[in-house]
């Protein structure tokens, strides 16, 4: 992606409008952002901004991360980079947030993640779901408000991204048992409803760091409002935290009884998402969750 002149001189004119401070980009390097937007470090004097570039088209994105990073900072709970400010120069779009100087994390900083982000989940909505569309990955996360969490996860989770595998070549292998587990969704819910928490919506190793102060801070979120527990399943998919974090989580907010039963059901939303944006190796996991769950269903 280029990174001409005229992207930094509009970018420092942008930075200084949002904060009402001088800015001028006098160095920007490349970092690593993951596989969808460019990412850089960018500096004045001492001062640090960290950008994403994507293309034009991509500003949605950008302005549902930056209203995202907001919420999360505005609860007073955990941290998450301050997002500054978000628009299009030229061919591309982008978002400008704080830059975190990474350190090392202790058992310190695991407990109070874990603690911080059960403050997070208390924070409540009347509705599941939230007041605008995200991505997930690079895949659009449809947050209709709705009453229903049975109703919202089975139609803007699960069953649009089984509708998205079926346009990508998977129909066959997906659609029948995908109904059926649809159909048995509520066999999941019959003595739980989940309050509509605040939830950071990708969380895993890859989108948490902590500061040099060893603060936790999480960020690249995909914000809605829908049952804790989906959190707390998709931080166990990838390798999970360490022991201290889970305990601290236990200790400040305990999860129900039965959440091991319905993580299986959360953690598919993102396997039917990797299998819909990286290919058929996750086709085979994909399908043995599904039948899973419809057999444990009933």
């Amino acid at each position: 992606m280029s990174d001409s002149s005229s992207i930094w001189s509009a970018l420092s004119r942008d930075i200084a409008a949002a904060t009402g401070n001088l800015f001028t980009c006098r160095k920007h390097t490349a970092v690593g952002g993951g596989c969808i937007n460019s990412a850089y470090v960018i500096q004045d004097h001492g001062i640090e901004y960290f950008v994403k570039l994507n293309k034009a088209n991509r500003e949605s994105m950008f302005a549902a991360e930056y209203a995202g990073l907001n919420e999360i900072v505005n609860s007073h709970t955990i941290s998450a980079p301050k997002p500054v400010c978000f628009g299009i120069t030229g061919a591309h779009s982008y978002i400008v947030m704080e830059c975190i100087k990474r350190g090392a994390a202790d058992k310190d900083t695991y407990v109070a993640f874990g603690r911080q982000l059960a403050d997070m989940h208390r924070i409540n909505h009347t509705q599941y779901g939230w007041h605008c569309d995200n991505t997930i990955g690079s895949t659009p996360q449809i947050n209709s408000l709705t009453d229903s969490w049975i109703e919202f996860w089975g139609e803007s989770r699960l069953g649009y991204q089984l509708q998205l595998a079926a346009r990508n070549g998977y129909r066959r292998y997906l659609e029948a048992s995908g109904e059926r587990l649809l159909e048995r969704l509520p066999v999941f819910f019959i003595h739980y409803t989940p309050p509509p928490s605040l939830l950071h919506g990708d969380l895993w190793s890859g989108n948490y760091t902590s500061d040099m102060d060893g603060n936790p801070y999480i960020f690249d979120p995909a914000v809605y409002y829908g049952d804790r527990e989906t959190d707390i399943a998709m931080t166990e998919l990838f390798g999970g935290f360490p022991a201290q974090f889970y305990r601290a989580y236990e200790d400040a907010y305990p999860l129900e009884q039965d959440y091991r039963v319905r993580k299986k059901l959360y953690n598919l939303y993102h396997i039917l998402n990797h299998l819909n944006l990286f290919g058929e190796a996750y086709l085979t996991q994909a399908r043995e969750m599904i039948n899973s769950l419809v057999s444990e269903a009933g």
